[in-house]
């Protein structure tokens, strides 16, 4: 069961990039990222209350509460990287580096908890799966007016998310042990919705709420609604899963990806960048079927 919701969890999260992608257009990704949090928010609590699990918060221990608190500071941090290097490149330049936290994920889910069944697959897999990752990552000169010398920057805050992507599903594994998934689901999105609106006002910039553009607020609010579905199976196949073989089959959300970008936005992908992604693919499904 478990399986099915990593595989379920990737789908929706290859459709909020997409989404996420056509709502900051002109939108600052900062803003998008706290708005998107409340719809988060708000969904996650409605699924606490339909599981009937708003009863257990005041059981939970010290322990899995900062481990959530943790994972929702890395997730934030995450998302506040990951959409400002949407905003700077090509979905396809940047889902695919993201990706690599599946690489840190995995090796720390080895080093900390011990998960080392059929370990030469699981290795093996990463190796191929980093190869694939290394052919679908595309420079591009960007000659657009105003993006001169911002052609390297979306790299940059799409490695610093793959780092925090990776510190995410380590703190969440400890987190969620005991806590319904719903609820740990919900706890972690208020610690996520707080550091977003902090670096809003930080920045000054919450006037600008009121100057989205309607279009791309609907794309926002669409793109929250996924992520949420999405986290709700990524954190019951965490909790119930193995760490090292969720993370490769949520990260195939660059499937997702992948096709709605060509087809949707129009971007084009190189044949050594679909080479890629079929190595990605095969990976993932050596390392699932072998587990």
């Amino acid at each position: 069961m478990w399986m099915i919701a990593a595989v379920l969890s990737a789908f929706f999260a290859g459709i909020t990039a997409i989404l996420a992608k056509c709502g900051i257009r002109k939108t600052d990704s900062d803003i998008a990222t706290a708005m998107r949090t409340i719809v988060v928010l708000l969904f996650a609590w409605v699924m606490v209350f339909v599981a009937g699990s708003e009863k257990e918060i005041v059981t939970i221990g010290v322990k899995p509460l900062l481990f959530l608190m943790f994972s929702g500071l890395a997730t934030g941090a995450s998302w506040l990287c990951y959409f400002k290097a949407l905003s700077l490149g090509d979905v396809n330049q940047v889902v695919p580096v993201d990706k690599s936290s599946t690489i840190m994920g995995i090796l720390l889910a080895i080093i900390i908890f011990g998960e080392t069944n059929h370990l030469p697959v699981k290795l093996a897999g990463t190796v191929i799966f980093m190869v694939g990752l290394y052919l679908m990552i595309e420079r591009k000169k960007d000659d657009r007016p105003g993006r001169h010398g911002e052609d390297s920057r979306w790299a940059v805050y799409a490695v610093l998310s793959a780092v925090f992507a990776a510190l995410t599903s380590v703190f969440a594994k400890v987190g969620t042990q005991g806590i319904e998934s719903n609820l740990a689901t919900a706890i972690r999105t208020g610690v996520v919705l707080v550091m977003a609106w902090l670096i809003v006002i930080i920045k000054g910039k919450q006037s600008q709420i009121k100057m989205i553009n309607r279009n791309e607020g609907v794309f926002i609010f669409l793109s929250g609604m996924a992520t949420g579905v999405s986290w709700l199976f990524y954190y019951y196949a965490i909790q119930n899963g193995i760490v090292s073989v969720v993370l490769p089959i949520d990260k195939l959300s660059i499937v997702v990806t992948t096709i709605f970008s060509c087809l949707v936005l129009k971007e084009k992908l190189a044949k050594r960048a679909w080479l890629g992604l079929f190595l990605m693919v095969c990976s993932t499904l050596a390392i699932a079927v072998w587990e």
